[in-house]
């Protein structure tokens, strides 16, 4: 969320080339120990999002009429501009798809099966993270945690207790930089593959899913996560618990509306203090949990909900 802090940085593959497969924790199991979750699946058909093929069409009409009528250059100069504005603003709207597809809400049969999805950023944390999973474990109820590559590479044993309690870990990049909408294609992929090895040799599962720090994006995201059979999930609503440590307010944003097929965004790390100086997500997970109960909701992770593409 745009109050997240970066962390601190780590020993990083990003200046390597595409696609190495990263072993940076001497806590890793040997490759050979998870071989099988290298075999990457077969990328998915590669296809512009609606609005990039529409923007590609509009530049080329405005450098033909440029061409064919100087005169008419600035005006020329001044839509593409807007084009790119547009695209920015999509890029800086979690829940947009203007740049690809985007899993904002649990499809129409988790819905009529009344299940929502609680998941978890910017973890794994040492402190917060067994505490989210003791309560979660308390009330029988599953999740999805988006963890940070550099993060699981420092906690191996953390990451593998979350699926081994019924969870499933996905891939919220390795870095978890500010900057990282701002990666070029080349930098980009290599943050999100970094993750990817990490997460997968660390649990023996592919992650399936991918959430960029904050929702940001680029025109670059979309490619790179079908090259990569990924697909982009933000959410239905967040409380923001990242920036307010008042876990009443934090509640309010997360049960306000909250019906059959949301997605619902909180964080294990980096979430704010209450005024007792401990993370506010677990104040108001009991809470959430017992809201969810009474409603008949039932939570699922996202790998059970959303089919593969």
């Amino acid at each position: 969320m745009p109050s997240e802090a970066p962390g601190h940085r780590s020993a990083s593959p990003h200046a390597a080339a595409e696609g190495v497969l990263l072993h940076a924790s001497a806590a890793h199991q040997p490759m050979q120990a998870h071989a099988h979750v290298h075999a990457h699946a077969a990328p998915r058909p590669w296809r512009l999002a609606p609005a990039l093929r529409a923007s590609v069409a509009w530049h080329a009409a405005l450098g033909v009429t440029a061409a064919v009528s100087p005169p008419l250059w600035p005006w020329a100069l001044g839509a593409a501009a807007a084009n790119h504005l547009l695209l920015v603003a999509g890029g800086l709207t979690p829940r947009s798809s203007l740049l690809g597809p985007n899993i904002v809400r649990l499809p129409a049969a988790a819905m009529s099966r009344r299940e929502v999805a609680l998941t978890f950023d910017d973890g794994p944390d040492p402190e917060a993270t067994p505490r989210v999973l003791d309560l979660l474990d308390e009330a029988g109820t599953r999740a999805t945690f988006f963890c940070i590559g550099r993060l699981a590479r420092r906690h191996p044993a953390l990451v593998r207790e979350i699926v081994a309690r019924g969870h499933r870990v996905e891939n919220h990049g390795d870095s978890h930089a500010k900057a990282t909408a701002l990666y070029g294609p080349r930098r980009l992929r290599a943050d999100i593959v970094a993750a990817q090895e990490t997460l997968a040799d660390i649990t023996g599962q592919r992650p399936r899913f991918f959430r960029p720090l904050g929702g940001f994006r680029s025109i670059w995201l979309d490619p790179l996560l079908q090259q990569l059979d990924l697909r982009l999930a933000c959410w239905t609503r967040r409380g923001f618990d990242a920036a307010e440590g008042n876990a009443a307010i934090v509640y309010r944003r997360l049960a306000r509306n909250l019906g059959p097929g949301d997605i619902l965004l909180l964080h294990d790390g980096q979430a704010a203090l209450t005024a007792a100086r401990t993370p506010v997500s677990l104040d108001v997970l009991p809470r959430l949990l017992g809201t969810l109960r009474e409603a008949a909701l039932q939570p699922v992770t996202l790998a059970d909900a959303v089919p593969p593409a």
